[in-house]
């Protein structure tokens, strides 16, 4: 252990872990953690507690003269008030000065020296700490003797409950953010996702006020300099379509671009392992070993082998892994401009085409938009899909109104021709239920054939309701599933749930046409 002094933050505690190496977070952790374990593959096993997820009605940005009217206050970005902020940071001080054992992680978020900010985590879960050495760009050790003093330092005191009474808290899990403090408090949650996201919303608020789109994507870059930058919201496929064997993988999850090209944010890759096999995501099972954080994972006890299929604790088990685990990366993580822009969504009512091509105001309709489905269970086991829209792929992070990144998106793809598409990943020849999910080879096809510019050459058919482009052949994919009515048996029903889908867009527009260009309202459905 090393000493190092918090006393400005009046904690007391001797015994810290500062920037430790993984195999003393593995020990401790393994020692000191209740459910700890190691895979077979040299994996560290954690159960987060009872939350195995974010809590986005928790998370609360203090407001304050100085930035509440860059705010977008509302259902996303709830309120909290400084001194409840102040109490809460008191109360995660106090539980920390009652700990045998603390640990610091002092690194950077974001590749481009120009814009990175540097980070301490204070926690006091070993496996949070390895958590973030994963997720952050560890500093070296020059670097680190020159760390001084942070941009921003999180609070880590999950284990411990936030004080329902106190003014304005809902329950006993708190996630609040001080811009003007420069700090996060974590409260009576202990998923780590927690902390990464916390930076991720922080960078959505400093880029744009420096002409910078920060963005909810993945990110890739091709043998001739061609990047592509994956936007989709959970379960659409972003972590694992980044991870192509023929390019080289420039992050998962958390990109900015600039003036010069674009960069990620993150040291590290936080995949969804539900269901995850070597033979569909090779590389990221490959990334499955020492050093990798398994995340609410059920294993056997004796081979210490992990069911992946296996969701008795949460379906939101992750894995977080160092980038450079995932051997085709390309180290700094930063790139040219990208040529093009895929907006993934997994339509699970079989209405959208397995690929298309946007112009620019399509492009910001639907960046706005941030369609996705999902298929939600009722009490009687019958399931049907359900619309979700997250603004700009991503609205539990964005601090502005979803404008002004959508025409930050705008004015880039202009100004650097970037190609925009549309990818459905979901399902084909009817809804959940009745079609089937698209195939991940034809979808694999699809993205290659966009990197090929396969379509430079082929015709295009028009969709006339939400007025899309749709290309009539693909290497490597049927053509009779592009065009999706083609795929129905029922046209009638093709029809019913089309317009079902059109209604559902037109009414989570309605909130931002007062905000928006009227083009980009206008290249919406009709």
């Amino acid at each position: 252990m090393m000493d190092f002094d918090l006393k400005k933050y009046e904690i007391e505690v001797t015994d810290i872990l500062r920037n430790g190496e993984t195999a003393l977070l593995y020990e401790a952790a393994l020692r000191l953690e209740k459910g700890s374990a190691i895979s077979s593959t040299g994996a560290l096993m954690v159960y987060s507690g009872t939350k195995t997820g974010r809590s986005p009605k928790d998370k609360r940005i203090v407001r304050h003269p100085e930035s509440e009217k860059d705010i977008d206050w509302g259902s996303v970005n709830y309120e909290m008030d400084e001194h409840t902020f102040m109490v809460n940071r008191e109360r995660a001080i106090d539980y920390f000065n009652t700990r045998e054992h603390l640990y610091v992680v002092d690194a950077f978020a974001g590749w481009d020296p120009k814009f990175r900010i540097k980070v301490r985590i204070i926690c006091t879960r070993a496996y949070h700490a390895l958590f973030m050495q994963n997720m952050l760009i560890l500093p070296s050790e020059e670097e680190l003797k020159e760390f001084g003093e942070p941009d921003y330092v999180i609070f880590n005191a999950g284990e411990f409950p936030a004080n329902h009474f106190t003014t304005n808290m809902t329950s006993k899990t708190s996630v609040g953010i001080s811009l003007e403090n420069k700090e996060v408090v974590i409260l009576g949650t202990e998923y780590a996702g927690e902390m990464k996201k916390g930076i991720f919303t922080i960078m959505n608020y400093l880029m744009p006020e420096q002409d910078v789109l920060s963005m909810h994507c993945s990110a890739n870059v091709g043998e001739k300099g061609d990047v592509t930058l994956l936007f989709g919201l959970s379960g659409t496929g972003k972590t694992t379509l980044s991870a192509d064997p023929k390019r080289k993988l420039i992050g998962d999850d958390e990109h900015c671009w600039h003036n010069d090209g674009v960069f990620n944010i993150e040291g590290g890759c936080y995949a969804k392992a539900i269901d995850l096999s070597e033979e569909a995501e090779p590389d990221i099972f490959g990334a499955i070993r020492y050093g990798t954080v398994l995340e609410n994972v059920v294993y056997d006890p004796v081979s210490r082998k992990v069911d992946y299929s296996d969701t008795t604790i949460t379906q939101n088990t992750r894995a977080s892994y160092p980038i450079d685990y995932i051997e085709n990366t390309k180290i700094p993580c930063t790139a040219g401009h990208p040529k093009n822009i895929i907006f993934l969504t997994c339509d699970a009512f079989g209405v959208l085409p397995p690929v298309s091509k946007l112009d620019a105001e399509q492009a910001s309709y639907h960046f706005i938009s941030g369609y996705t489905a999902k298929v939600a269970g009722t009490e009687m086991g019958v399931k049907d899909p359900e619309a979700t829209f997250s603004a700009c792929f991503g609205a539990a992070f964005m601090m502005w109104h979803p404008n002004k990144y959508a025409n930050l998106l705008a004015d880039k793809i202009k100004n650097h021709n970037v190609n925009a598409w549309l990818v459905n990943t979901g399902w084909s020849g009817g809804s959940y239920g009745v079609g089937a999910r698209i195939k991940l080879k034809y979808t694999r096809a699809i993205l290659d054939a966009i990197h090929n510019g396969d379509f430079d050459n082929v015709s295009f058919v028009k969709e006339n309701d939400f007025k899309l482009q749709i290309p009539t052949s693909c290497p490597g994919v049927p053509s009779e599933i592009l065009v999706p009515e083609n795929t129905w048996k029922d046209q009638e029903k093709f029809k019913e749930i089309k317009n079902k889908l059109i209604n559902l867009f037109k009414d989570n527009f309605n909130q931002f046409k007062d905000q928006v260009d009227n083009k980009i309202i206008q290249a919406g459905p009709k």
